[in-house]
């Protein structure tokens, strides 16, 4: 069972906020209902080196730590995120990654993700030296929910690895799940980020029980808006075991996207897909 692993300031959050609280504090149903794959994704099938999962032609996923500074109930690495036997990766580890990157020149584009990889920034750093050198790699994504899990963390060291990235735009994907997320610390994090990147988008689970409303969507999406973040990604929460009771019936998914778009502008409204078990990429739904 995925640890649990609150911060002081989602401690804080999750005694006002039913719907905070439901993300992060294990239910009786992650027990109880075990359907579903414990790597929905077959992310274990396509890693090529440790840390490195190599499943689009294009681009490459790098894990750096199975570390967070929470754990989100619903997380799609549930079987291996809170690991602390397999921790963060090494030096060896970044050298095996950079070999691989080097014989891999149609990969252009690394997306680091996790765990969180703005909870290791001196790592973070260091990898990016790295990376961005090589001449092959012309995007960069870094995905995080640090600003949500604990905004006092996206600190100077946070930024000084992020301005590793100079050749290439950087863009950062940050995870926000219900308005309720978005308060001053919060806020001030996330514009923090926007003096170190090209641009903030943002990812979004449809979680039952917790923002499967149009309302609440729409009240999401336009206060990303207003805080200077592209709502990106609606994502169909995955089949992962532990995680099922999450997911919202397909056909309610889609009248509630179809509600967001006849309410919010196209700046505003995200694009509403699933992610794929295959090498086909993330589908779109609707």
């Amino acid at each position: 069972m995925l640890a649990v692993k609150i911060t002081p300031h989602l401690q804080k959050l999750i005694k006002k906020y039913p719907a905070i609280k439901k993300q992060f504090i294990p239910s009786k149903y992650e027990l109880s209902n075990q359907a579903g794959s414990d790597d929905p994704l077959f992310e274990e099938k396509y890693t090529v080196t440790r840390g490195l999962i190599y499943k689009y032609p294009n681009r490459a996923l790098i894990l750096l730590t199975l570390n967070c500074a929470a754990y989100c109930r619903f997380c799609t690495r549930r079987r291996s995120v809170s690991d602390i036997k397999k921790g963060i990766l090494t030096e060896r580890d970044l050298d095996s990654m950079e070999k691989y990157l080097r014989r891999h020149p149609e990969i252009k584009e690394l997306i680091f993700s996790g765990g969180d990889p703005l909870t290791v920034p001196l790592l973070l750093k260091k990898a990016l030296k790295r990376f961005c050198q090589l001449p092959q790699i012309k995007i960069i994504r870094v995905s995080t929910r640090l600003h949500v899990s604990d905004p006092k963390q996206v600190d100077s060291k946070v930024l000084s690895a992020l301005k590793i990235v100079k050749r290439q735009p950087l863009y950062l994907m940050v995870h926000f799940e219900h308005s309720n997320e978005i308060i001053k610390p919060t806020i001030k994090a996330i514009q923090k980020l926007q003096t170190a990147s090209t641009m903030l988008l943002s990812q979004t689970v449809s979680l039952k029980g917790i923002n499967n409303f149009v309302e609440t969507l729409c009240k999401l999406f336009t206060r990303l808006i207003e805080i200077g973040v592209k709502p990106y990604y609606f994502l169909r929460c995955d089949a992962v075991k532990g995680a099922k009771h999450f997911m919202v019936d397909r056909e309610k998914e889609k009248m509630i996207f179809t509600g967001l778009r006849k309410r919010l502008s196209g700046i505003a409204c995200p694009i509403f897909v699933k992610d794929s078990s295959d090498r086909s990429s993330k589908k779109l739904i609707l």
